[in-house]
């Protein structure tokens, strides 16, 4: 009984201590699985953290890039829209009042919009104010509507910016102010003065919209009846044909009930119809129907609304001061007294440079007229040839740059080439020549002469050139009949001759004296002039002496032929001795006359200021960097140069080719021939008799330099 009870605990404790060991190795597997589970844990922990923190850093990154491109996008977008009002509302339309000044507009274009404030935005950490621009002329009607204090200031604004960036006489203002009587824009009242302003009676509204609608009436008619293009040629670019028709009525929004049927209907008319044909309404009190051409102004306290910028809020410009606006209507009272100012240079030029040909002849504006258009001068068979005189100081030299300036845009070096002499003490045509501070020459020009009055010689050997000129072509012509040649040319208008054009300023000097030199300059200048039209060639004779005018007169031969006379203020013997309309005119004033100066044929022309540099050089190098590659620089001869021995005899310069000179003479250089192709004066010494170099004379420092020039050459 003790033995089974003794084996029967051993039994459990064996079973007991198997269980222990299984215990405690599921502890320790427990155990091990655990510290394994807590350095996974931990791992994880790690990585969650590092993967929090990478996206932290990633987030920032790619806020940060974000942020920065936002804020390069706004900045660009803000540098667009600055750029984009510059443009539409540029000048007057949209300069603060501060620093506010009227501008002239281009000829070419049409009206911006019209600043009434400003709207401000954040970009970034940078607060942006942008101005607030709204159309009108050729563009919208304007209703404003508010408080009537700041609603008046805004319209002030506006007709002050709509006046300042027009010229002179484009606007006409009415104005229709029951309850002030006018008194709400009493500070235009200047304008009134040269017919530019009425102020509408009490009564007198229905008068004034039955006229609005005729007048819209009478354009579309127009427009029919073949007088314009279209009703874009009344808003389009150039000239206006009319002046803008604006009204502007200020209604009391308590009484706008007092508005008959008829009225209503009218108004509704003109708006619809009225902005394509240059009628503008501005209207406050009285909200006008829905059309496509009304713009709303919605004004509250210092802060308005309107369609053009949408949502966004306008503070507005405070009005501008009262004396400001009656100093600038006075002076547009008294500037439209004056007529409009004259043309500018860049006016002369076309949009687009060497469209015209020459077949037919040459024609060019040079100014503009007392109504502001521009005045084209013909050459061609008729007229052939122009002369142009006026006294010292009269504006002749202005002229002539106007003219080559406006003949050079419109013709290429293909249709047109310049010969230009002058004989007067200056350089009046070197700007067309490459220089040391311009490389840049007008390509039309072939030959440019300066400083020649002491070397008559050289304008004889230019109407020698001319002639030869003439010669070639005229053999040329031969070799067709007469209406063959014509279709050639009709055919193909780039395969004619160049026009060729010759100014010569103060000719007299070339005339002068009973020389042979005169005679011959004489001859050259009527073979010229009575031949040279059928050929494509043409002179221009200028001078401020009447002398030197009347040196033509003695010869009917030649000055029959001059039938395009341009005589400056105070010009004598131009026109015909009963035309006197050259002592009448002011100065920067031509009279132009194309029918050998009878009086009946004269047109007045207001000169640019062509004779600016700045504005020459803008001209010259755009058409220079235009030139062909075949263009060459033209040929300067100036008369107080002293010419330097050719680069192929100087010491440091080549050898000769002997191939190029006859036999096997050696040739010294004296100096260089006067004429028009530069060419060396080169003596032969060859194997003859009297092969001998005399200098003969008491300039003793020039007959050095004729035998260093000899020495050095042969050397």
């Amino acid at each position: 009984m003790g033995s089974h009870r003794n084996a029967l605990v051993a039994v459990v404790r064996q079973e007991l201590a198997e269980a222990r060991g299984t215990a405690r190795a599921v502890l320790a597997a427990a155990e091990s699985a655990r510290s394994e589970a807590q350095r996974r844990k931990k791992l994880i922990r790690d990585a969650y953290a590092t993967c929090l923190a990478q996206l932290a850093e990633a987030r920032d990154t790619a806020r940060q890039d974000i942020l920065r491109r936002t804020q390069a996008e706004a900045a660009a977008l803000t540098r667009n829209v600055e750029s984009l009002a510059a443009l539409t509302a540029s000048g007057a339309a949209g300069t603060s009042w501060r620093y506010w000044t009227p501008t002239e507009p281009d000829r070419v274009g049409r009206p911006g919009l019209l600043r009434i404030g400003t709207v401000a935005y954040e970009t970034g950490e940078e607060r942006t104010k942008l101005p607030a621009l709204v159309p009108f002329l050729d563009h919208a009607h304007l209703n404003v509507l508010g408080d009537q204090t700041a609603v008046d200031g805004v319209i002030s604004g506006l007709l002050l910016r709509a006046l300042g960036t027009t010229r002179p006489g484009d606007v006409r203002l009415s104005v229709y102010d029951p309850e002030q009587l006018g008194g709400t824009l009493a500070a235009f009242a200047p304008l009134g003065n040269a017919g530019l302003l009425s102020f509408v009676s009490p009564g007198g509204l229905g008068a004034t919209l039955d006229d609005l609608v005729e007048h819209i009436c009478r354009v579309n008619e127009s427009v029919l009846a073949g007088e314009h293009a279209s009703l874009a040629d009344l808003t389009g670019t150039g000239s206006r044909p009319e002046p803008w028709r604006v009204v502007v009525l200020l209604f009391d929004p308590a009484r706008t009930g007092d508005l008959t049927d008829a009225q209503r209907a009218q108004l509704d008319r003109v708006v619809r119809t009225g902005v394509a044909c240059g009628v503008h309404l501005v209207v406050r009190g009285l909200e006008l129907a829905q059309h496509p051409t009304v713009e709303r102004v919605a004004v509250r306290g210092e802060t308005a609304a309107c369609d053009t910028t949408g949502g966004l809020t306008v503070r507005l410009d405070a009005p501008p001061p009262a004396e400001r606006i009656a100093a600038f209507c006075r002076t547009t009272a008294e500037r439209l007294r004056e007529g409009p100012p004259p043309a500018r240079f860049t006016d002369l030029t076309p949009e687009k440079i060497w469209t015209e040909s020459s077949a037919h002849g040459l024609t060019a504006p040079i100014g503009d007229s007392t109504d502001g258009s521009l005045v084209c001068v013909p050459l061609g068979d008729d007229p052939p040839h122009a002369l142009i005189g006026g006294p010292s100081g009269s504006g002749k030299t202005n002229l002539i740059y106007a003219w080559i300036g406006s003949l050079a845009a419109r013709y290429d070096p293909g249709e047109l080439a310049l010969y230009l002499l002058d004989f007067k003490e200056g350089v009046s045509f070197a700007r067309f020549t490459p220089g040391p501070r311009d490389p840049s020459w007008l390509p039309q020009v072939r030959l440019a002469g300066i400083n020649v009055n002491g070397d008559r010689e050289f304008g004889l050997a230019m109407l020698r050139h001319l002639g030869e000129e003439l010669r070639v072509r005229a053999q040329a012509a031969k070799r067709y009949e007469a209406t063959k040649l014509a279709e050639l040319r009709a055919e193909d208008p780039g395969g004619h001759w160049p026009r060729i054009v010759a100014v010569i300023d103060e000719f007299q000097v070339l005339l002068a004296g009973r020389d042979a030199l005169a005679e011959e300059a004489v001859t050259l200048l009527e073979d010229l002039a009575r031949r040279g039209r059928s050929q494509g060639i043409h002179l221009v004779l200028a001078s401020q002496d009447v002398s030197g005018i009347e040196a033509l007169w003695g010869r009917s031969g030649l000055v029959g032929q001059f039938t395009l006379r341009i005589a400056l203020p105070k010009a004598r013997r131009i026109l015909a001795d009963a035309n006197l309309a050259a002592a009448v005119i002011p100065r920067f004033h031509a009279v132009v006359n194309a029918d050998s100066g009878v009086a009946g044929a004269n047109q007045v022309v207001r000169l640019p200021d062509a004779s600016d540099r700045s504005v020459w050089r803008a001209l010259q190098r755009k058409l220079w960097q235009e030139r062909p590659v075949t263009c060459v620089p033209p040929r300067l001869f100036d008369g107080d140069a002293v010419p330097r021995l050719p680069d192929a005899y100087r010491p440091a310069g080549r050898v000769p080719d002997s191939s190029a000179d006859v036999g096997s003479s050696p040739g010294a250089v004296l100096g260089e021939r006067i004429d028009v192709a530069a060419r060396p004066a080169r003596l032969r010494l060859g194997r003859m008799p009297g092969r001998n170099l005399a200098v003969l004379g008491t300039r003793t420092d020039e007959a050095c330099d004729v035998l260093a020039a000899a020495a050095l050459s042969l050397a």
